[in-house]
C-alpha cells in the first residue's frame, strides 16, 4: 500500500515554475537594457547575462572591454556548452523570492532552455536599425560599447554567430525601437509583461 505522503513526493509541483522568466532579446543597442532599466524602477527584479559575464571577467583579471568580453563569451560556451552563460545566473533565479524575473541580454535558444527548466519563460525581442543601434550605443559609452562602425559589424556578426538571431526570430512579442521615446518603449514593454503575469 502506497502512503500519502510517498504519493506527494512525486505530485508536488515545483514552485520555481511558478516564476515568469521574461527573456530580453535583440541586437546590441536594440534597446533591451532601457527597458530593463525601466522595468526595474517599477519593481521587477533585473538579472543582466552581460553582467555575469563582466563578474567572470574580474575574477579573472581582465579588462572589460568589448573584444575581452566577447571573447570570453565564447570562450565559456566552448568549455561548458551553448548554455553557459545562463548556467552562470541559475542560481540567482532559483534564489530568487520575486514571480517575475526580467533577463537582459539573452542570446540563445540553449540558453532559454536552461531557463525553461527552472520557470514559465516567455520572450521579448527589440528591434531597431544598425544606424539607430549604432548611434545609441556610441552615445550610451559602456566601456565595452564599440567606437567604431567596424567595432560594431563585428559584434553584430560574434552576437549572430551564438545564435541571437533564432531567438529573436521566435520571440513572443515584439517591439520595434526606430520611433519610440524611451517613455514608450519602456511602457509598451510593461504593458506586454503585465499581460503575461495575468
Amino acid at each position: 500500500m502506497i502512503s500519502g505522503n510517498f504519493i506527494e513526493q512525486f505530485i508536488e509541483p515545483s514552485t520555481n515554475l511558478l516564476k515568469l522568466i521574461v527573456c530580453l532579446t535583440g541586437m546590441p543597442g536594440s534597446g533591451k537594457t532601457i527597458i530593463a532599466t525601466g522595468l526595474k524602477s517599477k519593481g521587477f527584479e533585473v538579472i543582466n547575462m552581460g553582467d555575469a559575464v563582466r563578474t567572470e571577467a574580474q575574477k579573472r583579471n581582465l579588462e572589460p572591454t568589448s573584444q575581452n568580453l566577447g571573447k570570453l563569451m565564447l570562450e565559456l560556451r566552448e568549455k561548458n556548452g551553448a548554455g553557459a552563460i545562463a548556467e552562470l545566473i541559475q542560481s540567482q533565479i532559483t534564489n530568487s523570492h520575486s514571480d517575475v524575473i526580467i533577463i537582459d541580454g539573452v542570446r540563445s535558444n540553449s540558453e532559454i532552455d536552461v531557463f525553461r527548466k527552472i520557470g514559465t519563460v516567455k520572450i521579448l525581442s527589440t528591434h531597431g536599425s544598425t544606424d539607430t543601434r549604432f548611434k545609441f550605443l556610441q552615445y550610451r559609452g559602456r566601456s565595452d560599447d564599440p567606437k567604431t562602425r567596424d567595432i560594431f559589424d563585428k559584434r553584430d556578426t560574434r552576437e549572430i554567430s551564438v545564435g541571437i538571431s533564432t531567438s529573436i526570430a521566435l520571440a513572443d512579442e515584439s517591439i520595434s525601437n526606430n520611433n519610440l521615446t524611451k517613455e514608450e518603449l519602456i511602457e509598451t514593454a510593461h504593458e506586454i509583461v503585465q499581460s503575461w503575469n495575468q
